[in-house]
């Protein structure tokens, strides 16, 4: 059995989650397509599905080797785009959603020499901390700060940042500094309302994992607006490196805990998986993947 066909029957069923509408779209009978996927599942020697008369879902494994399949299909499409529209020039309107705050201080200055570059190109940009649907409201792209597990999406690392938990010199002088991540319990902290984990601070320190429920007396949807309620001196908060550099290297916060990292968070380019990446989207992401080949901002 060719391996991509099967591949091709298992992303089919598992995205439509149906047989019968992954036949339909594929274009072979119900019977093909599952035995298709029966003989991956034994050849793999393990379970991807779980079906029953109501209902299919997948399986941990199944789940785990969906994304890893999506991730060949669009190298493949890739590859294949490279060769066949290599020489069309990029055109068109690309709609991207970016966070506000990462969008205003690192992507703002990268627009004007991608449409100097890209002169056909025109850009529609939204910024917003909001994780938006792309496909539900007509995105091309987006930008994500996560530890990215949406395998419905295809994505592309641009680069990473670390966290750092880190007050004003002034709240540290009149409150003290914690030396451990549970004595932050005790302290004034002020949260990002889109945290992943929430109130729940995380980190690996030198006795392994730490997690840290903190107490915030300020919660805010926007992170500039914590780091600069820290600088005001009204308590620790925990923001990206691409975010308070300046105010580490100025000497205006402190970092602190720094035997005890957050775990890392990548910056992905991402998008939906479709059988053909236009070029618009191709100069996009390899201007993007360019443009953040280095950084400074975690030196």
């Amino acid at each position: 059995m060719n391996k991509l066909r099967e591949i091709e029957c298992f992303i089919a069923v598992a995205d439509l989650g149906s047989f019968v509408k992954a036949a339909e779209a594929l274009g072979i009978s119900k019977a093909a397509v599952s035995r298709t996927v029966l003989e991956l599942e034994a050849r793999l020697g393990s379970r991807l599905m779980q079906r029953t008369t109501r209902r299919l879902s997948l399986t941990e494994a199944g789940a785990l080797y969906l994304e890893r399949c999506k991730q060949i299909v669009a190298a493949l499409e890739e590859a294949d785009d490279l060769l066949s529209s290599g020489s069309a020039k990029p055109t068109g309107l690309l709609r991207i959603n970016a966070p506000l705050t990462f969008g205003v201080l690192h992507l703002a200055p990268l627009w004007p020499m991608f449409l100097e570059r890209h002169p056909e190109i025109s850009l529609d940009i939204t910024l917003s901390d909001r994780i938006v649907d792309i496909i539900d409201e007509g995105y091309d792209m987006a930008i994500r700060i996560a530890r990215l597990s949406d395998s419905t999406l295809v994505h592309r690392k641009l680069t990473s940042t670390s966290l750092h938990v880190c007050a004003s010199p002034a709240y540290l002088d009149a409150h003290g500094t914690p030396a451990h991540p549970h004595e932050l319990a005790q302290h004034q902290t002020i949260s990002y309302s889109y945290n992943q984990s929430k109130d729940e601070w995380q980190f690996n320190g030198p006795e392994g994992p730490v997690s840290v429920r903190v107490s915030s007396r300020l919660h805010v949807n926007n992170g500039d607006s914590c780091v600069q309620a820290a600088l005001g001196g009204i308590g620790i908060t925990r923001q990206p490196t691409f975010m308070i550099d300046q105010y580490l290297r100025s000497g205006q916060l402190v970092s602190i805990l720094g035997d005890y990292g957050a775990p890392e968070l990548g910056i992905y380019a991402v998008y939906p998986s479709r059988a053909h990446l236009p070029a618009k989207m191709r100069a996009m992401l390899d201007f993007l993947t360019e443009a953040f080949a280095q950084v400074h901002w975690n030196d």
